[in-house]
Parts: structure tokens; C-alpha cells; sequence
């Protein structure tokens, strides 16, 4: 009986024969060139590598230096999606501020835009899509809304109810958090609390807040106060913020339901390496802040961390030291 073909996949979604595979060859240090060729992905993602004194047997690469490999060049691809972003909104500033007439809609009634004002017209329109959703819902929390008071906890509350009734439904719900607010409490508590398809994913930068529903219907932050949102229904658009989500979920950390450890590096951790290639762009500590979703006196502390672990006595030389270090190299592949 011949073996199934193998199906071509990414480096995020390993096949069993090929997780199987490279267990056996951490385990035994080798394994065969014609046992690996089961899963050719092994060498196709650098997993193994021809032993130099025998090129039939094959060697493994460490695990955390075969993910480092792996997620190399993820941070010009987070900053290519930055300026992609950017250069959406600023083409389409000029309609935010307009109310546009019904004949601009898909079908009557129902606008191509829709600008919503206050945060209880806001929350009524989400809900109403969300109840007119059965497949997936996906979001981008850089920051968790509702997190103390009472008013939090109806907040809380009336989310879970509306999460809830979409999973009863057999959908999914796939979050995408900023790393500073994804081990809070009140966030674990709330993906707890569900009972279905739910993963959620961390990221050191996130844009503004997002959410799509079923890939037909995006919401997105209409100001900076929080206090205006734009329902999306043009296709073209809403496809463009659902792969958007895409790209950057297949970047981020896993988080829920099942955490992975970002290594710490020659003694630097995986925030302070965040921190270290904005500070070799020459971005002002309070710019790194606001960048990183902290505050300024904690990207201060870590800014004194990193100095400290690679010897450094001054700004200037910080710089010249985190290149020296390779930390920028490690951070990029890191994720």
C-alpha cells in the first residue's frame, strides 16, 4: 500500500508525519534521507540538513533555532502592513467625516459606509451584525475594553453573551492582542468563560482596533477618541482588513488555548528586543511607549534592562551594541 502524497502546507501548520519525524531525529540526532523524504517539508523549512561527512543521513536543526529561522523578516512584514494601513486611511480621511447618501449601498438600504456616533450606537451595530453572523469573527484588541468598575464588568458581561451565542452558533472567534495587555487577568478570565472555536494570538505592535464579521461586515475606529466607528461593507475593503488580519495572525505568538514561550536570547527578552529595534530607528522613548502599548516610565525600565545586559554607558552606545549583540537579528526572527 502506497503512502498518501504529501500536502503542500506552511511552516505553521507542520504535518503529523513530519512532527513525528523530527522528534525522532532531536531524539536519535539523525535520520535517514530516504525516511525524511515522508515528509519533504522537513528540509524544505530547514528543519534538517545533510550531515557534512554523509549527505544521505540528515541532522536537525535545534527547535528554537530552526523558529528563529522561521520567523525571520517578520517585522518588515508587520511594518510593510503598517504602511499599507497608513496609506489606506489617509485615502480615505476625506470620507470619514461625511454621512453618505443610501444610493451608495450594496443593495437598499444598506450603505457601502456607515459612520456611527457614542459608544451605545456603536455597540447596537455591532451587535446587530453580530447577530446576522454564523462563521467567524475577527478582532484586533490592542488594548481590552472594560477592564475594572462595574461598568467593566457589565461590559464584560454583555460581550460574553454576544461572543457566546456566535460560537453556539458553530462560528469562530480568532483575537489578535498587543503583548502588554494579553496576560491580564480579566482577559484569561473572559476566554475561559467561552465554551467553543475561540484561539487568540499577541503581537509586540497591533494596529487600531478591528473587527470583522464573517468577512462581509469591518468595523474600524473612525477618531482617536474612541467615540466614532466606521462600518465597512465595500468588499474590496473589507477583503483588504481580512487578509491584513491573516498576515499578521500567522506572525503572532500563540496565546490561548495553547501558550508558546518566546525564548529569552543571550540574556535579552523577547519585549526588550521589541524595544531595541525601535531604538536603533532613533524613536524617542515616549514614541517606543506608545508603540508598544506601555507606558513610558516601564519602556524606561526596559530601556535600563537592555543597557545593562549588554554593558552599555550611554544612548549612542546602546545602539552600537544591540547590533553588535545580534539582538536585532534575534527579534526579527523571533516575531
Amino acid at each position: 500500500m502506497t503512502a498518501a502524497p504529501h500536502r503542500d502546507h506552511g511552516a505553521e501548520e507542520l504535518c503529523t508525519a513530519g512532527v513525528h519525524l523530527y522528534a525522532q531525529a532531536l531524539r536519535d540526532g539523525h535520520l535517514l534521507a530516504d525516511e525524511a523524504g515522508q515528509a519533504p517539508c522537513l528540509t524544505g523549512f530547514g528543519l534538517l540538513h545533510p550531515a557534512p561527512d554523509d549527505p544521505a543521513r540528515l541532522e536537525p536543526v535545534a527547535p528554537a533555532a530552526a523558529l528563529n529561522r522561521l520567523l525571520r523578516g517578520s517585522r518588515a512584514r508587520v511594518a510593510d502592513e503598517y504602511r499599507r494601513e497608513e496609506q489606506l486611511v489617509e485615502q480615505l480621511e476625506p470620507l470619514l467625516r461625511t454621512d453618505w447618501p443610501q444610493a451608495t449601498g450594496t443593495g437598499a438600504g444598506t450603505p457601502l459606509l456607515r459612520l456611527h456616533r457614542g459608544s451605545q450606537r456603536i455597540n447596537q451595530a455591532l451587535t446587530e451584525v453580530m447577530e446576522e453572523t454564523y462563521q467567524e469573527v475577527l478582532c484586533v484588541q490592542p488594548h481590552f475594553p472594560g477592564l475594572s468598575g462595574p461598568r467593566g464588568e457589565a461590559v464584560r458581561e454583555f460581550a460574553a453573551r454576544r461572543d457566546q451565542a456566535l460560537l453556539d452558533r458553530g462560528g469562530r472567534i480568532r483575537t489578535l492582542y498587543q503583548h502588554t495587555v494579553v496576560h491580564l487577568p480579566a482577559i484569561h478570565a473572559y476566554n475561559e468563560r467561552l465554551d467553543g472555536d475561540t484561539e487568540a494570538r499577541c503581537l509586540d505592535e497591533l494596529t487600531d482596533r478591528l473587527i470583522v464579521m464573517d468577512r462581509r461586515v469591518a468595523f474600524i475606529p473612525a477618531d482617536d477618541e474612541g467615540t466614532l466607528a466606521l462600518e465597512v461593507r465595500h468588499p474590496a475593503l473589507v477583503g483588504y482588513f481580512a487578509t491584513t488580519f491573516d498576515r499578521l495572525w500567522r506572525l503572532a505568538t500563540p496565546t490561548y488555548p495553547e501558550p508558546v514561550r518566546r525564548p529569552t536570547l543571550n540574556g535579552v527578552t523577547p519585549r526588550q528586543r521589541a524595544i531595541a529595534a525601535l531604538l536603533v530607528e532613533g524613536h524617542t522613548d515616549a514614541v517606543i511607549a506608545d508603540r508598544l502599548g506601555m507606558n513610558v516610565r516601564t519602556a524606561r525600565d526596559h530601556i535600563a534592562r537592555l543597557a545593562a545586559t549588554l554593558g552599555s554607558e550611554s544612548r549612542a552606545q546602546l545602539g552600537y551594541l544591540i547590533a553588535r549583540s545580534g539582538s536585532l537579528e534575534a527579534e526579527e526572527a523571533g516575531g
